[in-house]
């Protein structure tokens, strides 16, 4: 039995390409696809939510963190100091650990190769991960606000402003530098090892550890200079009521445009 051929599709026809306006639902429909595959990596979400919320109720349940004792600043307790330290614990968490191996892993097996012939395209699944890492950041940062206020009395932002210009430009500096890793690295254990090593670092001059004003003054001036000593200095300053200083803006916004533009350089699909 002869089998007709058929034509190969003209590049205008509803099986090669997908209209402007068929946009948004596509990468709505794969931003929830993506988001169904996250929610099955439970250790994902034990690390990126789970666990900066249960080390604010460790941090609530000691006594003597909610105490006002922080020095120079009166009426702050050591709690209210440490959860700017937890937001920044997971901007990091979502930029340099979650994001990055997820998109190198797709490159080892291939999916953003094949995607590249498709009409769907590599590029909405960066945007669906970029959504789907946004939005998992912000549900945890309205948890921990949530609890904080609600559960250990600790008080909003006094300068809401100024925190969310912050918190806006430690995404950009952070996400930057996760794309970066996942532009660079060939393998998703590759991507999960450059963000290891990265991120215990950053959390040390971010304070999680030891306070950065108890650091001798050369780590101090290494914390400034990081993104997320920079982050939380900002985070901290505008906790407080005042205007987060310029260098610390400035140097968030210069990692954003140097780490953004490297990505977008050394970004490879396959």
């Amino acid at each position: 039995m002869a089998i007709r051929s058929i034509p190969p599709s003209s590049p205008s026809s509803p099986s090669s390409s997908i209209s402007p306006s068929q946009h948004p639902p596509v990468l709505r429909r794969l931003t929830l696809t993506e988001l169904r595959l996250l929610l099955r990596e439970r250790v994902v979400l034990v690390f990126a939510i789970a666990l900066p919320v249960l080390l604010l109720v460790i941090f609530g349940a000691i006594p003597a963190f909610r105490r006002p004792v922080v020095k120079g600043l009166p009426g702050v307790s050591i709690l209210d100091a440490y959860v700017p330290i937890l937001i920044a614990f997971v901007l990091a968490m979502m930029a340099i650990s979650v994001l990055p191996a997820t998109l190198a892993g797709y490159r080892e097996k291939g999916v953003l190769r094949r995607l590249a012939l498709t009409p769907v395209g590599p590029r909405r699944v960066l945007a669906a991960q970029l959504i789907i890492c946004a939005g998992m950041t912000v549900v945890t940062l309205a948890l921990i606000l949530a609890l904080a206020r609600i559960a250990y009395d600790v008080p909003l932002p006094r300068q809401a402003a100024g925190f969310a210009l912050a918190t806006a430009l430690a995404v950009l500096a952070l996400f930057s530098i996760g794309l970066l890793y996942a532009a660079i690295a060939s393998t998703g254990k590759a991507a999960n090892a450059m963000g290891t090593i990265t991120f215990f670092p950053l959390m040390f001059f971010a304070g999680l550890w030891l306070p950065v004003d108890d650091m001798p003054s050369v780590l101090r001036h290494i914390s400034h200079a990081t993104p997320l000593g920079a982050a939380v200095q900002a985070l901290q300053d505008s906790w407080q009521g005042q205007w987060p200083h310029p260098v610390q803006l400035l140097t968030l916004a210069a990692y954003a445009v140097a780490f953004a533009v490297a990505a977008a350089r050394l970004f490879r699909w396959e």
